[in-house]
């Protein structure tokens, strides 16, 4: 339909090549209701006549119905859409539909709407995963577990620490989505092709209508820049990275090495073979599939860096990357979400590895300290302490009174004070005294676990408020098309 320069149709082979039919149907009602609002815009300002109007919001409402045949020879659903609503409408009104707009315009705004309505999706997903983190993290405030640097037991911790840990990476990724939302809300209809259009069209009326907040302003900026879209793919990017992390800690912990806890059967997999396997493949695939994520932001970037100045046919290819990444993304917080709250965790094997690795050779150090003894100092008699439990195999608290007295040698530290700080001193009390701000303390677990559900609140909020806006726009839209067709 749109080949009247060109002399010939597309050959089946070439069609097959340019089209983006398939990848299309994600972005098909966004594209009928884009068009609804262009020709009420149209028809609001006596570019086509009421009758106009009335034929060509009634074929685009009864093509929010239809499915589409992706054989029908069009490019794309733009094409397809248009050459449909000529066909119901006649083309004395259908072929008005596309006055002062492009499929320039038109395809990123499709992709804009989409792309507003996933992040608003995924911001809610997010909310219930870090509430699910924070909800099992209250549940395990007195949970002891090891906490680790180098993949070695580093610090007695909680399990309420770990989780609280990863809620806040997903808040901030909460955070970077929720203002990215504000740069992806911005309609680009009416700028044309590329340059604008000199029929009075008003952009700011259909933006309105469609539950943007306002238009891109510059005519060129508007059709060919896809910052947005590396914008939102990246943001998702760090996501799922952050979500692989967590996967990789749940694979470890459910080793029988490791024993710290067990997912429900339905996150498993068993082997084809050997009979007493529960594999985690669910985990498994989330670090795959972040993979394929951050190949989708490498061929988005690496389209976008090659392209000069204006709308080029490449840009075409970034659409099924970008619908990849948002299916990716919310079915990974989905599953995460159903795999926290099914989460068995092993507290006795926590325990026992806390209290069998030494852990408390830092405060020890720290309450030395607190004598008036140099830290350097203190870091080496809690570092010769240790040395003597590992040699005789048992743990600090069960050094004998000439052992200790090693620990002091050269250091002018009375080993009586040592001996009593070692008797005082479990992985207990050091978690009751941890205080400083953010520490895996006892009392810290219950102030940031409050703070956090505060956070979930407000933001939940927030992003219903964005929904609403969108909604009601869209409703408002719907009943001045019904005014018109009815």
């Amino acid at each position: 339909m749109y080949r009247s320069r060109l002399d010939t149709n597309l050959s089946d082979i070439t069609l097959d090549y340019v089209s983006s039919i398939d990848d299309d149907s994600a972005i098909a009602l966004y594209d009928i209701i884009g068009s609804q609002a262009h020709t009420l815009m149209l028809f609001q300002n006596n570019i086509i006549t009421k009758n106009d109007a009335k034929k060509i919001l009634s074929s685009l409402e009864n093509l929010k119905i239809e499915k589409f045949d992706t054989s029908s020879g069009a490019e794309d659903i733009h094409e397809l859409i248009e050459s449909l609503v000529i066909k119901k409408a006649g083309m004395a009104s259908g072929g008005k539909m596309h006055t002062a707009r492009s499929r320039n315009d038109q395809v990123v705004l499709d992709i804009r709407m989409k792309i507003r309505d996933d992040i608003n999706i995924i911001c809610n997903c997010l909310l219930d995963t870090i509430e699910s983190l924070v909800s099992v993290a209250k549940t395990h405030q007195k949970t002891i577990m090891p906490l680790y640097t180098h993949l070695q037991q580093a610090q007695a911790g909680l399990f309420s620490h770990y989780l609280l840990a990863h809620s806040d990476v997903l808040y901030r990724d909460l955070q970077r989505l929720y203002g990215t939302f504000e740069r992806v809300n911005q309609s680009p209809l009416g700028a044309g092709p590329v340059g604008g259009t000199s029929i009075p069209i008003d952009r700011h009326s259909t933006a309105k209508m469609l539950g943007f907040d306002d238009v891109v302003e510059n005519s060129l900026d508007a059709t060919s820049t896809r910052d947005f879209v590396a914008e939102y793919v990246a943001m998702i990017s760090i996501l799922m990275t952050n979500l692989s992390k967590i996967s990789e800690d749940f694979v470890i912990w459910s080793t029988s090495e490791f024993s710290f806890i067990e997912l429900a059967d339905e996150f498993t997999s068993p082997s084809s073979v050997m009979p007493q396997k529960k594999n985690p493949d669910i985990l498994e695939l989330t670090r795959g599939k972040t993979a394929e994520v951050i190949g989708n932001l490498t061929a988005i970037l690496t389209t976008i860096k090659g392209l000069a100045s204006g709308y080029g046919r490449d840009l075409q290819q970034i659409k099924s990357s970008i619908w990849s990444t948002s299916k990716i993304s919310i079915n990974a917080l989905l599953i995460l979400r159903s795999m926290l709250l099914t989460l068995k965790v092993n507290e006795k094997q926590m325990k026992k590895v806390t209290e069998s690795s030494n852990l408390i050779a830092l405060d020890i150090a720290e309450k030395l300290v607190r004598e008036g003894i140099p830290f350097r100092v203190t870091h080496k008699i809690a570092g010769v302490l240790v040395q003597l439990a590992h040699q005789s195999k048992k743990p600090i608290s069960k050094l004998t009174s000439a052992e200790i007295e090693k620990s002091v040698v050269g250091t002018k530290v009375d080993p009586k004070i040592v001996s009593d700080i070692i008797s005082s001193t479990t992985v207990v009390s050091s978690l009751k005294e941890r205080r400083s701000y953010g520490s895996s303390g006892y009392d810290e677990q219950k102030r940031m676990i409050s703070d956090r559900i505060q956070k979930i609140n407000d933001y939940r909020t927030n992003v219903t408020k964005r929904e609403n806006v969108i909604r009601s726009s869209i409703q408002d839209l719907q009943k001045q098309v019904d005014e018109i067709i009815q």
